[in-house]
């Protein structure tokens, strides 16, 4: 038969079960306090986690913008230097790509570029010192064109009828043209030398041509 259990022993099992209670209530809550700790950690984490992503794709976007930005002002900027770099410009090809080892704003760079292209190279008009060289474009023009012109007077003669009477009208229309051909070869030169033909070029080679195409009709009499 079991023994029978004192009062003492009891009270002390009683104290020690209400002890135990206490430890496991208070480890649950510890761990119940645990749990929403970790909870809202790895809540907080998401969250900046996903503001992480967010502000990454934003700054993604403004990257993409800014190249996009970056390259259609290049190649503007390319353009340009084509332009004023006229027929030498066949030698550029294509923009170049962006430099693996570049460094700073691009906008600030190609804000530089632009300003150096407004510096440098800007058409100018032709100096005092080829006039020599627009008065001969006058000269070769006219002289070019009277000899066209002398060519279909002999033409109309050997051949008599009505091209006797039409190309002599013709040459003497070619003849006359001589000065503008002479202004086309100027704007060659000044092309060459990337500079305008400002009025006293243009004086200058209208002047050469129409003395010489006075001249050679003069002559041919």
């Amino acid at each position: 038969m079991n023994e029978p259990v004192t009062s003492e022993t009891y009270a002390a099992q009683v104290r020690r079960l209400a002890e135990l209670t206490d430890r496991v209530r208070t480890q649950r809550a510890e761990a119940h306090a645990w749990h929403e700790q970790q909870c809202a950690a790895a809540e907080r984490a998401v969250a900046e986690a996903a503001e992480q992503l967010r502000e990454a794709e934003r700054e993604a976007a403004d990257a993409r913008e800014l190249v996009e930005r970056v390259d259609a002002e290049a190649a503007h900027l390319w353009q340009q230097l084509r332009a004023r770099l006229g027929a030498g410009a066949r030698r550029l090809g294509d923009p170049p790509g962006p430099a693996r080892d570049a460094s700073g704003d691009p906008l600030l760079l190609l804000h530089g570029v632009r300003g150096l292209l407004d510096r440098t190279r800007q058409p100018g008009e032709l100096p005092a010192s080829a006039n020599p060289l627009l008065a001969l474009c006058g000269v070769v023009g006219a002289a070019l064109m009277f000899a066209l012109g002398l060519g279909a007077r002999v033409l109309g003669a050997r051949n008599g009828g009505d091209l006797a009477v039409g190309l002599p009208v013709l040459a003497l229309v070619v003849t006359l043209l001589g000065p503008l051909v002479g202004l086309a070869l100027a704007k060659r030169l000044a092309d060459r030398r990337h500079a305008v033909l400002s009025p006293r070029p243009v004086t200058v080679v209208l002047v050469a041509g129409l003395v010489t195409t006075g001249v050679l009709l003069v002559l041919a009499r």
